[in-house]
């Protein structure tokens, strides 16, 4: 394990602890040596890290010192894949509480993964989700969040225009593709929107309440139990 990993790995360990960890149980959690559990500390400390305690007796960090949450390295780095994600696929809005989110995280990664970050595995595109479509799946997300119904200019698969007021439920990404889910109002039943097939949104003062069958979880769960037949059926 690298210095850097240990040494957040060290936080993580004596953070919230009713008793104190000695040396010589941290070393053996580390599998190093006491003494350099004594520089560790010493450096954690002379860096702010809050450790209360002394050698011979036992180190721990109390509840208050740091925020209540702490993440491991591979946490970090799965949290790190999934700003990428958020900003490269969603709308603006939340592209840039993601850049803001990544920047955080980097700031706190170890100098080792930090570099094997550009040589990830993973790439992140952009290229298909262009402006206009960044802008309707903000409207979308907004709508969500609100209840309040859209009126939707669409263009379907056989490039046949219709116009649909709905109940906006979720947002789903499809891989490639956004979809919102949503109760139809012509239909009286779910439908599925993909936003690159969407000509134009506007926002209705008409709000709607959802509930236990008219919720994305029961959307969910309705297509699971249709697939789930179709695969007993064969």
């Amino acid at each position: 394990m690298h210095k850097s990993e240990r040494l957040f790995q060290l936080v993580n360990v004596l953070k919230g602890r009713r008793l104190a960890m000695t040396a010589q149980q941290l070393a053996a959690h580390f599998c190093v040596s006491e003494r350099t559990i004594y520089r560790d500390i010493q450096h954690l400390q002379c860096s702010g890290v809050p450790i209360e305690g002394e050698a011979g007796i036992g180190y721990l960090i109390a509840d208050h010192a740091l925020p209540p949450m702490m993440f491991n390295v591979e946490e970090l780095s799965a949290l790190l894949l999934g700003s990428k994600m958020v900003g490269a696929w969603t709308d603006p809005t939340l592209s840039e509480h993601a850049r803001s989110a990544m920047a955080k995280i980097e700031a706190v990664l170890p100098d080792h993964l930090k570099q094997s970050q550009d040589s990830s595995p993973y790439l992140v595109s952009s290229f298909s989700h262009n402006e206009k479509q960044q802008q309707l799946n903000k409207q979308c997300r907004e709508a969500i969040e609100s209840n309040q119904c859209l009126q939707l200019s669409y263009c379907d698969v056989n490039h046949t225009a219709t116009q649909r007021q709905v109940e906006p439920l979720g947002l789903v990404y499809w891989g490639g593709k956004w979809t919102l889910v949503a109760f139809c109002l012509l239909r009286l039943d779910y439908r599925e929107f993909r936003i690159d097939r969407i000509q134009s949104a506007h926002t209705l003062d008409v709000y709607f309440e959802p509930h236990s069958e008219k919720s994305l979880s029961h959307y969910v769960a309705l297509v699971t139990a249709k697939y789930a037949n179709c695969s007993n059926n064969k």
